[in-house]
């Protein structure tokens, strides 16, 4: 009788309402404080679980389901310590169909602290992540200026540091031999194939050897003087060569074209400042970064070349031979062009000291082909001198986020780091 009395009451009728709605109300609001609890819980165990899904990769390859279970579990606690998640469980699976992935999986409850009045006792969360790699590799090409004016203001040491780091980077990234190849390519007017390849039928020698010799009448230095009137001009043995080649005929000097004779072939030079032998693709890792600390500045600066042959590098077939590309992955090749100067010189233009815009329109040619192929470029121009900024070089990057304009020389090494990171960064995937 008396809560009939209560409902037909019309006087002061909003507090009937008021304690009507203020049970469910109360519920709704530690409804939401519950989930919102719940949902920081959850996304901190995402990020504790991504970062130990990329963490398991390094090794799963390498050990057994259940080591790679302990050292998941042990990594993920250390990671995730929050107290008010309990009956945690996490789970780490390798396979390797089609490339290389981890999945690993967490799990627990929280408490709450008011739905548990409206009959739950715990929320479930849970999160996941998975790793992917092996299934993409990288093969990246170093055109490093190897030029004189990098023997200022520490860039050769500085170069040596940042590019080293790299192949570091590079190397933590490789789970299996052949997820990364790297080739060094120092240049300045040149490059340095090797004298191993003397004999190789992809270099030209008629410039080498009318340059090379001796005239029976001394008085002529070049063969194509040391003609007429009984005059004998004899071409240096080929032994002699330092290992030098400068430019293709044009225009297969801006392409990658199979060298098979007259101007594809590669011309050989006897350059009195010859950089350091370049070196194919590898992952020696020890080797190259013997080959970068084994680079001294000298010479004048051609990026063509450098970059030509850093895209040689990447090839399948002569000169270089790159290893065939296997069907089951996507491959990304990339070139990284480093240089603190602009050109100077190449086969036809320049003097070596004065910037050349003949070089540079050559340069724009080798990098638009590059890039058409399908290479990534990234640019570096290191700007101590106060040059003005390399318009070409800025082009030639794939993107205005892959041009670096530095001023220092140690930039160098936060740059190769960055870039580094860029390549070397697995693929994560919730």
């Amino acid at each position: 009788m008396l809560l009939a009395r209560f409902f037909k009451d019309r006087r002061a009728g909003v507090t009937p309402l008021v304690a009507l709605v203020a049970v469910p109300l109360m519920g709704a609001v530690g409804a939401a404080v519950d989930y919102s609890h719940a949902a920081t819980a959850r996304n901190a165990m995402q990020n504790a679980v991504d970062s130990t899904s990329l963490a398991m990769s390094k090794d799963a390859a390498k050990i057994s389901q259940a080591q790679l279970s302990t050292n998941a579990d042990g990594y993920f606690r250390a990671l995730f310590t929050r107290t008010d998640v309990e009956e945690v469980s996490v789970s780490s699976v390798y396979s390797s169909a089609n490339g290389s992935q981890v999945v690993t999986t967490a799990s627990g409850t929280v408490k709450p602290y008011f739905v548990n009045l409206l009959g739950w006792s715990s929320i479930p969360i849970s999160a996941t992540a998975t790793t992917e790699w092996g299934n993409k590799r990288l093969r990246v090409a170093l055109a490093l200026d190897n030029t004189g004016s990098m023997d200022a203001a520490g860039k050769m040491p500085a170069l040596k540091t940042a590019a080293k780091n790299l192949i570091t980077s590079l190397k933590d990234a490789s789970v299996t031999d052949g997820d990364v190849y790297i080739s060094i390519i120092p240049f300045n007017k040149d490059v340095n194939v090797g004298t191993t390849n003397v004999d190789a039928t992809w270099l030209g020698w008629s410039e080498w050897e009318d340059n090379n010799g001796t005239c029976s009448d001394t008085r002529y230095k070049s063969g194509g003087n040391c003609t007429g009137n009984g005059k004998i001009w004899t071409p240096k043995a080929h032994s002699t060569w330092t290992g030098c080649v400068t430019d293709r005929d044009q225009n297969y000097d801006v392409s990658n074209t199979t060298p098979s004779s007259g101007g594809t072939l590669f011309p050989t030079e006897q350059y009195s400042s010859c950089p350091t032998q370049m070196m194919g693709l590898s992952y020696d890792w020890a080797a190259l970064k013997t080959k970068v600390e084994a680079m001294a500045p000298l010479g004048g600066t051609n990026q063509p070349v450098g970059l030509a042959w850093a895209w040689q590098s990447l090839t399948e077939g002569a000169p270089l031979n790159a290893p065939p590309l296997d069907s089951k992955y996507k491959y990304e090749k990339i070139v990284i062009l480093m240089s603190d100067g602009l050109n100077t010189q190449d086969r036809w233009y320049g003097n070596g000291s004065s910037v050349s815009t003949s070089v540079d329109n050559r340069m724009d040619k080798v990098c638009v082909n590059a890039k058409a192929a399908g290479i990534t470029i990234y640019s570096i121009q290191v700007n101590t001198g106060g040059d003005a900024t390399s318009t070409v070089m800025k082009n030639c990057a794939s993107d205005s986020k892959k041009f670096f304009m530095l001023t220092t020389a140690d930039q160098m090494i936060t740059t190769f780091d960055q870039i580094g990171t860029q390549l070397s960064q697995l693929h994560l995937s919730k």
